[in-house]
């Protein structure tokens, strides 16, 4: 292929766009939007995680005032844990608008997520959230569509293809030029974009990065001008096969509809369909149900606890539980513990694993439609996907059974195992201990973790970009001049 060629016929695909007034307001409109969705993304981020800091801090700081206590009353006490936000996710919020913010740590306990930004929204939220990613996503490949769906019919229609062809330009030379072009243009509203993104970034981490953040904004700048090749490619490729610009643009106009609305709709209703996942009631009825057979560590008549206890006496030579060198109650406590954190772990796993194979549908179906692919894609670099939220459940959990088995240890190794009288001062402890449990600091998914996560969709990427090329090369050997 002649690049002087492909550049002469990318610069007319430029210029003509450029004189026709409708796309000028397209780009004055998308642009307009643009600026809104980024200000707005900025602006909720700064104001959520300014909240988030002062909360967290505040609960901290009266979590470590509490004054002297039973460590048993501590751990029932709580903890309250507030989610931090990555700072890409103003960019692309994703989930974020549909998960809780924050959770409630108590002993024996699980809670969830609660206050989503969602349960306090109206019903408009449902349409979707206009942020630079949903901008991107939908908007931008309508605008792509918009603007080349003449891009080659116009020419047969106006008989000036066969001249074209006839003066010894090759197809290849013109799908390519034509591509190029709107992707050109394109690139004239991307890269402001882009601009405006790092810069709004920058900000939010107060100029000091990590690595991890500029890889994953360098995937994400890469992501969308691959899908916005890809979205290119169509448009062409539609154009050059549709006899007229008509029916060039109502193709388009149902491949747009199909892959943004149909297709995305259809996964979610199918995946939920063929994998149903039990309701919170549900969940929390096979938990209690399972507690309630594996024995209750607050009854000291319970079959499987009593087990313990001649288990425990038998092994330190003594005849009651006073007599133990440590506190009976907080090993109790600390076995029951374990007991219920296992019990709910297993059927929380088994619960994942159905929404896995409920997102697995729409993982399977990027291959053959790449909003979804660029839509898993972006929400994962961004830390807004389900994963990244699951991972902050697992950690949540995990500090919550560490802060728990604390408290049952500093009752096993402060607390005597004398029975107090009724005139009898309660047990405490010094409430220098609180401080011993740090605070909770939440750590992002890692590269590695989020790549094996998103390989799926990152293949389905790479397939249609490759295969629309090796579309082009065998179309333009088959494409009909009239």
């Amino acid at each position: 292929m002649r690049k002087n060629i492909i550049r002469l016929i990318s610069k007319q695909v430029w210029k003509q766009s450029l004189q026709n007034k409708g796309i000028l307001f397209l780009l004055v409109l998308l642009s307009c939007l643009f600026v809104f969705a980024a200000y707005t993304g900025w602006k909720n981020y700064s104001v959520q995680e300014e909240i988030r800091t002062e909360h967290q801090q505040e609960v901290r700081q009266q979590w470590e005032s509490k004054p002297d206590k039973h460590p048993h009353r501590m751990a029932h006490y709580g903890y309250l844990i507030f989610r931090p936000r990555y700072p890409l996710s103003f960019f692309d919020s994703g989930l974020e608008r549909y998960t809780g913010n924050s959770v409630f740590l108590e002993a024996h306990k699980q809670n969830t997520a609660n206050f989503s930004e969602a349960g306090f929204s109206s019903g408009m939220l449902r349409f979707g959230e206009i942020s630079i990613a949903m901008v991107l996503q939908i908007l931008v490949p309508l605008f792509i569509f918009f603007l080349g769906f003449s891009c080659i019919s116009a020419e047969r229609e106006n008989n000036t293809l066969k001249i074209l062809l006839s003066q010894g330009v090759k197809w290849k030379e013109l799908l390519t030029g034509k591509m190029l072009g709107l992707l050109s243009l394109v690139s004239l509203l991307y890269f402001p974009v882009i601009i405006v993104s790092v810069m709004l970034w920058l900000s939010l981490a107060g100029f000091k990065v990590s690595i991890d953040e500029v890889t994953r904004l360098l995937w994400i700048i890469l992501s969308y001008f691959g899908y916005f090749f890809i979205i290119s490619l169509v448009c062409v490729l539609i154009s050059a096969t549709s006899k007229t610009s008509k029916s060039s643009l109502i193709k388009l106009i149902s491949i747009w509809l199909l892959f943004i609305v149909i297709m995305p709709r259809a996964a979610q209703a199918f995946g939920s369909y063929t994998h149903p996942a039990p309701s919170k009631i549900d969940f929390d009825t096979q938990v209690e149900s399972e507690l309630i057979k594996a024995g209750d560590s607050h009854n000291p008549d319970d079959i499987h606890y009593k087990g313990i206890k001649d288990s425990l006496l038998k092994t330190y030579k003594v005849a009651t539980v006073e007599e133990l060198p440590f506190n009976y109650s907080g090993y109790i406590m600390a076995e029951g513990e374990k007991l219920s954190a296992g019990i709910y772990n297993k059927y929380w796993n088994e619960q994942l694993n159905i929404y896995e194979k409920q997102n697995n549908i729409s993982t399977y179906l990027s291959f053959i439609n790449p909003f979804l692919a660029i839509r898993n894609l972006s929400m994962a670099l961004t830390g807004s996907d389900f994963n990244s939220y699951v991972s902050y459940q697992k950690q949540v959990e995990e500090y919550r059974y560490k802060l728990a088995q604390l408290m049952n240890k500093l009752q096993m190794e402060n607390i005597s195992n004398k029975k107090q009288g009724a005139t009898d001062k309660p047990y405490t402890i010094s409430k220098d201990h609180w401080k011993e449990m740090p605070d909770f600091s939440y750590r992002f998914i890692g590269q590695k973790d989020l790549f094996r996560n998103e390989i799926s969709v990152i293949l389905s990427l790479i397939i249609w970009g490759a295969g629309l090329l090796f579309l082009i090369h065998f179309m333009s050997k088959k494409i009909k001049i009239y």
